[in-house]
């Protein structure tokens, strides 16, 4: 699983890189977490407003600091 936080590297976008590695953390899953900072990536991303949250290409969480159950709940069946 991959995971990328899309954004410019705004103080949103480090709170948003965290929660995720807290919530890989706690959900035991095996995922590569990866961040996304050129604006040509982010425009790939189809992103409006950052910090977003893509897992395997496809956001999930845009404009907004997801918590780390919204995240866990995105990782786990």
């Amino acid at each position: 699983m991959e995971i990328a936080i899309v954004g410019s590297g705004c103080a949103r976008c480090k709170q948003t890189a965290e929660v995720v590695r807290k919530a890989v953390e706690q959900a035991g899953v095996d995922a590569t977490i990866c961040k996304v900072e050129d604006i040509r990536e982010i425009m790939k991303f189809r992103v409006l407003t950052t910090p977003a949250v893509a897992i395997d290409g496809e956001v999930k969480i845009s404009g907004r600091v997801p918590t780390v159950e919204e995240i866990t709940s995105l990782l786990t069946p």
